[in-house]
């Protein structure tokens, strides 16, 4: 292992770490994650199915402009 593979995961759990924090003091407040118009739910007797389509859609898009201006700004 190299000192660059150390760094990614000290980046990856501070991530990790982040993002925890922010469900656990903004969970209350991100409720409508997961119940966007155009995600998928089907319900029936003894069958479930759940596809969160447009919130993967806008969680795609949030990452890849987060990592354009990443790159954009490493240059």
């Amino acid at each position: 292992m190299t000192s660059d593979t150390g760094k990614w995961l000290i980046v990856i759990g501070g991530l990790i770490v982040l993002a925890g924090l922010i469900v656990y003091f903004l969970g209350d407040k991100l409720h409508w994650i997961g119940h966007l118009p155009g995600d998928i739910h089907v319900e029936k007797e003894n069958f479930r199915f759940y596809f969160p389509l447009t919130t993967l859609i806008l969680l795609n898009i949030l990452l890849f402009a987060i990592i354009r201006i990443w790159n954009w700004l490493s240059r």
